[in-house]
C-alpha cells in the first residue's frame, strides 16, 4: 500500500471537555476512592486511588477526542471531517451558521431524522450544511463548532445565520 500523504488542515479545532469538569470528576472519583479507603487498613488502603483515579482521566480525554477540520483531499477539494465522516464541500448547496439560541429548536423539533449529527453539548453553536446530493439520503449536517465562521470561511461558504 502506497503511504497515504500528510494533509495540512485550513482549519482544525479540537473539542476537548470544559476544565471545570476535571477537578469536578477528580473530586467525585477521590471521595468514592476515600470511603473505599476507610474500609481497608495497610497496604489495601492506597489500591482505590491508584485504580479508581485514572478512570476519569481517561474518560475527560475520551470525551475531548473530537475533531473538527477542513482539509484538501487527495484530488485537491475542501472537505470538512469530523471523526471519521468527511463530506467534500462541492456538495454543500446552502450553509448557516446556528447560534446557541437556536440551537435548541435546531437539535429539537426542526431536526430530521435522516440528519448527520455531531453534537457536543458544551460546545454551544453549531453549523448547519444543508447538502445536495442526489445518491446521499442525508439531507443537511448539523456540526457543533466552536467557530462557525471561521468554519465556513474555511470551506469558501459566505457565512449565514440560521
Amino acid at each position: 500500500m502506497p503511504p497515504t500523504p500528510t494533509v495540512t488542515p485550513v482549519y482544525s479545532e479540537r473539542h476537548w471537555a470544559p476544565l471545570w469538569w476535571w477537578p469536578i470528576a477528580l473530586a467525585i472519583v477521590g471521595l468514592l476512592a476515600a470511603t473505599l479507603h476507610m474500609g481497608a487498613p495497610g497496604i489495601q488502603a492506597w489500591l482505590p486511588y491508584v485504580l479508581m483515579l485514572p478512570i476519569p482521566i481517561w474518560y475527560l480525554l475520551w470525551v475531548g477526542r473530537h475533531r473538527v477540520e477542513v482539509v484538501h483531499d487527495a484530488n485537491g477539494t475542501l472537505e470538512l471531517r469530523t471523526d471519521k465522516a468527511h463530506l467534500p464541500v462541492t456538495y454543500v448547496a446552502r450553509a448557516a451558521a446556528v447560534p446557541p439560541s437556536a440551537k435548541s429548536a435546531a437539535m429539537g423539533r426542526q431536526l430530521d431524522p435522516a440528519a448527520f449529527v455531531q453534537h457536543r453539548p458544551w460546545i454551544r453553536p453549531m453549523v448547519l450544511l444543508v447538502l445536495d446530493d442526489p445518491d446521499d439520503p442525508t439531507p443537511y449536517w448539523l456540526v457543533s463548532v466552536r467557530h462557525p465562521d471561521r468554519v465556513l470561511a474555511a470551506m469558501g461558504i459566505t457565512p449565514r445565520t440560521a
